[in-house]
C-alpha cells in the first residue's frame, strides 16, 4: 500500500509539473490543385522547462505549431492540454485568459493609443507611470522616451519588438511564445533582443518557448527541438542537439549565427 502510494505521489507531482502537452497534433490543409498538404504530423511534445527554442530549417512547420498553440490556427487532429485541461477548442482570446501570450513576428502598431496605454492593458489592471516605466527597463528601453509615444509607425521594428516583450513582462502569463523574434531587425537591435531573453530566461516563473535559427537564441535554451517537414527529428539539450544542428547535413542546416 505504501508502495502505491509513492508511486501515486511521484505521478502526481509529474503531472502537476507539466505545462503544455501535445497529442498526437496534425495540421492539414488544401493545397492549390484541391488536395491535403499535410504542415504537421502526429506532433507529441511536452514543455514543463523555463525556456524551450524550437528550430528547424524554413518550412518546416515550425511557426505553424506555435500559432497553434497559441490558438491562432486550430488543429485538424490531436488534443492540446494546458497545466492538465484541454485547451484543444480554445481560441486564442480564450487560451489567452488561460495564460498564454504570443509573439508576432511583425508586431502590430496601434494608432493612437500610447506604450503607457498598451502596458496598463497587458498588465490587466491600472498601474503607475513609475510601474510602466519599469517594464520598459525590463527590456532595455528608456522610459522616458518612450512611455508617452503613441505606437505608430515612428517606431522600429527593434522598438516595436521589445516594447512587445514589455507587454508580455507585464501580463505574466504561464507561457510566452514567440515566433522568430529576430526577424527583420538590425544587428544592434538584435543583441539587445538576447540580453532581454537572458534576463527573462532568469526571471521568468513561466516557460518561455522561442522559435528561431539564430545561434546565440539557441545557447540560452534549456531545451531545443529540431521539427522538419512537420515532424520532431531531434529533441534535447543544447549540449545534445546542437552538434548535430550546426553539423554538415544536419536537419537544420539553415541555422544563421548573425543577423
Amino acid at each position: 500500500m505504501q508502495i502505491k502510494l509513492i508511486i501515486y505521489y511521484i505521478y502526481y507531482i509529474e503531472r502537476s509539473n507539466l505545462m503544455l502537452e501535445l497529442k498526437n497534433v496534425s495540421y492539414v490543409v488544401k493545397n492549390e490543385n484541391g488536395e491535403d498538404k499535410a504542415i504537421l504530423k502526429n506532433i507529441n511534445l511536452k514543455i514543463d522547462e523555463r525556456f524551450v527554442a524550437i528550430t528547424g530549417p524554413n518550412g518546416g512547420g515550425k511557426s505553424t505549431l506555435a500559432k497553434i498553440i497559441a490558438g491562432i490556427y486550430q488543429p485538424t487532429g490531436g488534443q492540446i492540454l494546458f497545466d492538465g485541461e484541454d485547451i484543444t477548442d480554445l481560441s486564442i482570446t480564450d487560451r489567452a485568459k488561460k495564460g498564454i501570450s504570443f509573439a508576432f513576428q511583425q508586431p502590430v502598431r496601434f494608432k493612437g493609443l500610447t506604450v503607457k496605454d498598451l502596458i496598463t492593458l497587458a498588465a490587466g489592471k491600472p498601474i503607475s507611470v513609475a510601474e510602466a516605466c519599469n517594464y520598459l527597463s525590463e527590456v532595455g528601453l528608456c522610459a522616458r522616451d518612450y512611455i508617452n509615444r503613441e505606437v505608430n509607425a515612428s517606431l522600429s521594428g527593434g522598438e516595436l519588438k521589445r516594447i512587445e516583450i514589455a507587454l508580455i513582462i507585464a501580463r505574466s502569463t504561464k507561457l510566452s511564445v514567440f515566433d522568430e523574434p529576430e526577424a527583420g531587425i538590425d544587428l544592434w537591435s538584435f543583441n539587445n533582443l538576447i540580453k532581454v531573453f537572458e534576463r527573462m530566461h532568469e526571471k521568468t516563473q513561466g516557460s518561455i518557448l522561442i522559435i528561431s535559427h539564430q545561434e546565440r537564441i539557441l545557447n540560452i535554451a534549456d531545451r531545443i527541438i529540431v521539427i522538419a517537414d512537420g515532424e520532431i527529428r531531434e529533441s534535447g539539450t543544447k549540449d545534445e542537439i546542437m552538434p548535430s544542428v550546426l553539423g554538415t547535413g544536419a536537419p537544420c542546416s539553415v541555422l544563421t549565427e548573425n543577423i
